[in-house]
Parts: C-alpha cells; structure tokens; sequence
C-alpha cells in the first residue's frame, strides 16, 4: 500500500483525520508565506547599502578590487611577497611599500602606482612590470580614473583626504635638487605624504639647493642655485606664503648661486651665501620677507652659521685653508685660518671648508674639510685650532646631537668594496674628538636627526648610473632614497625610501 494512504489509513482508523486536514492546511500556509517573504527580499535588493571597497570610492574600489587586490598580488594575503604593498583597503594602501608611498595625494606625478599600471604615453612614466603582473593591462580610462583621483586628493569614500588633519605633525623634508620640489615626509611612519613644487619659474630648473625649519617649526625655507629668491612655506600645510629676491653681485645677468643659510635664533633673521668668485651675503627679514642687506667682497663662500650671541656670521670658503668671520652689522671681514697660530692662509685648493656647525654651548665650532677628509674643531674665543679629527673621504653636511654630544658628517665619496655602496657617516664624540665610520648608501649628502623617533636620517644623492638602479624612474629622471640609522645603536635600518632626483637637503620640523 503506498505510504500516503497507510497514513491517511492510520489516521482514520484513530479517529484523527479531521487533525491531518487541518495540519495539511497549516503546512500549505507555511509554504505560501516562505513564497511570499522571497518575492519581498528580491524586490527589495535594489535598496541595499552598495558595497564599500575597502572604504575606496567605488569607481577606485572597483578597480583596486578586481584588478589588483587579487589572489597572489595585492591583497593581504600576498602583499609581502608584492613590494609590500596591500591594495585591499583605502588604509592599507596608504601604509606603503618597501620602498616608500606609492600614492601622493594631489600629485599623481609622483605617483609611483601610476608608473606601473600606465601603457599610455600621454598619462607619463612607465615603469616594468606593467601592473596587473601577467594580466591584462588597464584601459585608458581606469589609468586616467586614478590619475584623476589621486590629482583631487586620493580622498576616501568619505571625502577624507589622508595627512590632512593634522597642522602640527611631525614631519621632515627632503628637498630634491633635481627636480624642483620638497618631499614632505611624516616622521612617525617615515612615509612621504607630499610633494610640494618650489621656485617661480615654472618648466625651467631652478635646483633648490638648501632647506632650513625655523626653531618654532611654524615655517621652512628655501634657497636655489639658478634664482636668486628665498621663499617661505607654512609648515602647518606646507603653502608658499612669502618670496624676497636676494639680489645679485653687481655686472651679473644671471643669478648668484645661492647655497646655504642660517636662521637666527629668534626666527626673525635669515642670512643667506651664495657660492661664486664673487660672493654675496644676503641678510632678510623673515617677518616681513624683505631684504635688508646684500653684502659682497668674498670668494668662493659657502656654508653658513651663526654663533651663540646670533652676532656674527661665520662663513666658509670652499678653496683654502681658510673661513670668513663677519658680523651682522656687515662692517668688516676678517679671515681665521684653521691651523696652529701662525699659519699663512692660502687660497689655492687645500683643507676646502664646507660647511661650519657650532657646538650646543657656542664655545667651539667645527669645519668639515673636504680637500683634507677631516673635521677641523676651533675654539670660538680668540679662533683657537684645537684638533684635525679625521672622518670618511669627502666630508660635506653636518648636524649636532645635543642630548648625546654627538657629531655627524656626511662623507660624500667613502669607498666600498661592494659597488652599491659609496659613502659614510662619521660619528664624532665631542669631548674625546673620537670618530667612528658607519656606510650608508651612495653619495650621501644631506643629514638631520629625529630625536623623538630615534633616527638619524641621511639623504643620497644616487646621482651616477654606477649607484643602485631605483625602483621606479619618476618624472625627473634617476630617484634618489633615503637611509636610517638608529640613533641609539648606529644600526642601519633595511628600510630605505626612495625619493625624486637627487635629494640635497633634509631639514626635520621639531
């Protein structure tokens, strides 16, 4: 007997089919209502919240998701075998790569995730492998939807722009010489956050040479080989917010060669030296941005410092054995030879001062000697020669460590066995005058310390084609990095990031 009416069978020999109908009907309903609750939800997917992309604008999010987030590229999963870099989120993004920010917002120039996935002429650089990695390129339009995007700002889904709510973050800039722009870095994440132009003279190469921060951190600094103009940026959002021309030696059409500058210890006065036969001392009022003297009568003058009393401007000269002393007032010129009394000074190629750094009580100063690979340490009463402490080949910058009684120097030329490398810094104790040589990337050149972070930061000007191929080939050419030691033991990070062409100077905003 089939099953149904051995059911219907037991229920009408116990007397309970009218229950069997009524639970029938109930079961009909049941399958009626489950009917009807589908046709709802599926009328109504088109309210549903869209979905988010990991927080991208949707058109960006899209892209990022389907095209590169993907399994075995830049997702969280495989992002450390990826440069790194993990395209999965908005914030995951803006932690960076190995090698630095691949997104700058408002400069998709500088953009290195614009080199990779560009195959188009018209839209800049393009760099190999050509992202998505073994995949079928972008079409014109994604490459030019996140141009787009990244030029407004790379904001979120929200409309937030990443590093813009903080006017007093910590920051350090590296200015790039050949390029014509600072890189802005935040000193918390050492990641670059801007990218800001300097100079007035737009697709001509002005070749900022130095960057200085006032002590109160509230603006930064500066000068240019081909212009003969200081300019001055809010350091809170890093705008041009005043300009003085410095002028120029009398007879000259061109401009002065500006090189280095010292701020005086109330952020009210600049002086600035420019590097030729015939150089100029510039004196300005940073309040008002005027420029109150330019002083001639030097030759081949160039780094800069003021001593403890900011009353005189000490300045050296880069052939000789030999540096300039002048007051503020601009009434006179003396000469101090930087050997034992005595000592003739001598014009001809020598001991070649480059730069002068005071030490934290004024009462001595040092000269980095790049003729004669050495630091050169004077007493500052009576110009006294005190001691020649020898560091790495070809020493240039300088920067003093108060809280640790510490001297670095920058040594351009250190030779290595290992091709890659040509460079060093030398730390030199201020009591003892011991040096200790530690090799840092190719041809370093600017220097500055983050206290707060326990990082001396060194920039490397990877101008020759025999120094490390960078990563990525930006707009101006061959990009240089930057390296970090840590200040506590003097160990090299395996970090370094790279920057635009040739990084000169590094100035940290306290």
């Amino acid at each position: 007997m089939p099953l149904v009416f051995l059911r219907l069978f037991n229920f009408k020999m116990l007397g309970l089919f009218p229950i069997f109908i009524i639970m029938r009907r109930i079961f009909r309903n049941i399958h009626v209502l489950a009917v009807f609750f589908s046709l709802m939800a599926l009328s109504c997917t088109k309210d549903s919240a869209p979905m988010q992309f990991g927080d991208y604008p949707t058109e960006i999010g899209q892209i990022m998701n389907y095209k590169c987030a993907t399994s075995g590229c830049h997702n969280s999963i495989s992002a450390a075998g990826s440069a790194g870099l993990d395209l999965s989120s908005y914030s995951s993004l803006f932690n960076g790569s190995t090698s630095g920010s691949p997104v700058i917002p408002y400069r998709s120039d500088f953009s290195s995730l614009c080199y990779f996935i560009n195959t188009y002429n018209e839209y800049g650089p393009q760099n190999q492998p050509t992202m998505p990695l073994n995949g079928t390129a972008l079409s014109r339009e994604e490459v030019k939807t996140i141009k787009d995007w990244i030029d407004r700002g790379a904001p979120d889904i929200n409309g937030k722009v990443m590093w813009s709510d903080d006017d007093r973050r910590k920051k350090y800039y590296v200015l790039n010489q050949g390029c014509d722009v600072v890189t802005v870095f935040e000193a918390k994440t050492q990641l670059p956050i801007r990218y800001i132009t300097v100079g007035n003279r737009p697709n001509i190469a002005e070749s900022p040479h130095m960057i200085r921060v006032s002590h109160d951190g509230k603006y930064w600094y500066v000068i240019f080989v081909a212009n003969n103009i200081l300019q001055k940026f809010r350091a809170s959002d890093d705008v041009l917010v005043g300009e003085v021309d410095l002028g120029r030696a009398p007879g000259n059409l061109g401009y002065d060669n500006w090189n280095t500058m010292a701020i005086s210890d109330d952020n009210k006065r600049a002086y600035i030296t420019s590097w030729q036969t015939n150089s100029r001392i510039a004196a300005v009022d940073l309040d008002n941005m005027r420029l109150l003297h330019n002083f001639g009568g030097l030759t081949d003058a160039h780094g800069t410092a003021l001593n403890a009393t900011n009353d005189t401007i000490y300045v050296t000269k880069q052939s000789g054995n030999y540096i300039y002393k002048i007051d503020t007032g601009f009434s006179s010129i003396n000469t101090v030879v930087l050997d034992v009394a005595g000592t003739a000074p001598v014009a001809s190629p020598s001991m070649d001062p480059h730069e002068v750094a005071f030490s934290p009580d004024g009462s001595r100063y040092f000269v980095s000697c790049q003729g004669s690979d050495e630091v050169r340490v004077m007493q500052t009463a009576g110009d006294v020669f005190l001691v020649a402490v020898h560091t790495g080949k070809y020493p240039v910058e300088m920067i003093v460590n108060a809280p640790r009684n510490k001297l670095y120097v920058t040594c351009m030329e250190d030779p290595n066995t290992n091709p890659k490398i040509k460079g060093s810094v030398s730390m030199i104790d201020m009591s003892s005058y011991s040096v200790a040589n530690f090799k840092v990337g190719y041809e370093p050149h600017g220097i500055a310390i983050d206290e707060v972070n326990k990082l001396l930061i060194v920039s490397n000007r990877n101008i020759l084609v025999s120094g490390p191929t960078p990563h990525h080939t930006g707009v101006c050419g061959r990009n240089g990095f930057i390296n970090y030691f840590n200040l506590n033991t003097m160990q090299l990070l395996t970090r370094k990031t790279e920057v635009a062409a040739d990084p000169y100077s590094v100035a940290v905003r306290p």
